[in-house]
């Protein structure tokens, strides 16, 4: 490439974006990427976008598949990590648990030490979704005290609070 300089090639943030499967990852970065509701597949290894928030800003977004048998590899996406963001099914009150035991292993990792956590509690659209605060008390956030985190609610599907959740994370970057 040489001296020949594109937005394309420019180092961008990298995100993770991480939670149990069929909790809205996929959809909800083609989202805010393109402003539509995709079609979406379990995604098997991972999705990479480029989100652009502002003249200024782009975040560089890895989805990693969420399958039960995924997770003991999210361990190799993690090097270069800035913000990892945690989408939850907030609907799904059953799962909480893995989830929260699933975010828990990650965090312990030594790549995210101290890297910022935007927790989505996603599907706030459908009935009987849990709050922001039940999903923070189940998910035991109170608990990260060595990193800045932040909890939104969002729907996917509806574009409910992505934009702001996204503009959220960018500010997290900066407090890493």
């Amino acid at each position: 490439m040489g001296a020949i300089k594109s937005k394309r090639f420019k180092k961008t943030p990298q995100v993770l974006l991480m939670g149990l499967d069929s909790a809205g990852k996929s959809t909800l970065l083609y989202r805010q990427q393109r402003g539509v509701v995709m079609e979406t597949s379990p995604t098997v290894g991972f999705n990479v976008a480029t989100v652009d928030l502002d003249k200024k800003t782009s975040l560089s977004v890895w989805d990693v598949g969420g399958q039960g048998t995924m997770r003991p590899n999210w361990k190799y996406y993690l090097e270069g990590c800035k913000v990892l963001v945690f989408v939850v099914d907030s609907s799904d009150h059953a799962r909480m648990g893995e989830a929260q035991k699933s975010l828990k292993k990650i965090l312990s990792h030594e790549h995210l030490k101290g890297v910022p956590l935007m927790v989505l509690a996603n599907k706030k659209d459908l009935p009987n979704s849990l709050t922001i605060r039940e999903v923070s008390t189940l998910m035991e956030l109170d608990s990260y005290t060595d990193r800045v985190w932040e909890i939104q609610a969002c729907s996917a599907l509806e574009g409910l609070g992505l934009q702001q959740a996204f503009l959220a994370i960018a500010k997290l970057m900066h407090k890493a």
